[in-house]
């Protein structure tokens, strides 16, 4: 949405890194099955929430920003699941796996929050019309 907060601008970077982050993770990963699978699939969702994020950050319609957003809610979450499934697999042995676990946890409950309260506010324009 137009004239976007410094909160904003600080979860552009948040995810960027988070992607970044993700991407090194990934480069460490073994190169046979599931490995194979899970990098892909990873470097896909991780990379969406950065980039998806951006592009609500300059959606031109709240309703466009609204649908931007359970977008990046839904790829958080996906990678989320995909770096317990590294844990779970016993794919990666690596202190920075627990970190990023925990950071997907966050930026996944902080793009919910922000989904929700960007339902609401539609909800509540629907019935303002």
């Amino acid at each position: 949405m137009p004239g976007m907060s410094e909160q904003s601008e600080q979860l552009k970077r948040r995810t960027m890194r988070f992607a970044l982050d993700a991407c090194a993770l990934i480069r460490a990963l073994p190169h046979d099955e599931p490995s194979t699978t899970v990098r892909r699939q990873l470097a896909k969702a991780a990379t969406s929430v950065a980039f998806n994020y951006r592009a609500s950050c300059r959606a031109r319609s709240h309703t466009e920003f609204t649908a931007k957003l359970g977008t990046v809610v839904e790829e958080a979450d996906e990678a989320f699941g995909w770096l317990e499934f590294i844990e779970a697999a016993d794919l990666l042995r690596v202190a920075e796996l627990k970190r990023l676990i925990g950071e997907a946890d966050e930026i996944t409950a902080i793009m919910a929050a922000s989904y929700r309260t960007a339902r609401q506010k539609e909800r509540l324009r629907g019935r303002n019309r």
